[in-house]
């Protein structure tokens, strides 16, 4: 079985939704830097509980806790927007807002990773990451 997937992000997004699906609070996915950026902008905005990475042998592994142990995940919908078949860049005035503003994307821009209000604010365009709320 090959590590390696086509596109990481989604593949950490559908595994995050996998878990909550039937009911589990931890996964545990192979470290990369934007794996870790996104899961921890994820942690910062109140989507996920905790973000670690733990050393490995062959590479680290990044563990994702989804929701506490009895409390339900705090997310309805994670969705990739821009995919590698079709990537999605757009510029700062036409960042989409997710439910009239109760979710986030995630905009990987010059400056990082960062959500649609940020790019806003700082009037910066990118790359549309994900959609959560």
């Amino acid at each position: 079985m090959s590590l390696q997937s086509t596109d990481p992000i989604a593949d950490l997004l559908t595994r995050i939704r996998n878990a909550a699906a039937v009911g589990k609070t931890e996964i545990r996915v192979p470290n990369a830097k934007l794996k870790k950026v996104v899961a921890e902008s994820l942690k910062k905005h109140g989507y996920l509980a905790d973000v670690k990475i733990e050393a490995g042998k062959p590479r680290d592994t990044l563990v994702v806790t989804i929701a506490k142990d009895g409390e339900n995940p705090t997310f309805t919908e994670l969705a990739r927007m821009s995919k590698p078949g079709r990537r999605m860049y757009v510029g700062a005035n036409d960042i989409p807002k997710v439910k009239s503003g109760r979710g986030i994307v995630l905009v990987s821009t010059s400056k990082g990773v960062i959500t649609g209000q940020e790019a806003t604010k700082q009037r910066l365009g990118g790359e549309v990451l994900l959609k959560v709320y």
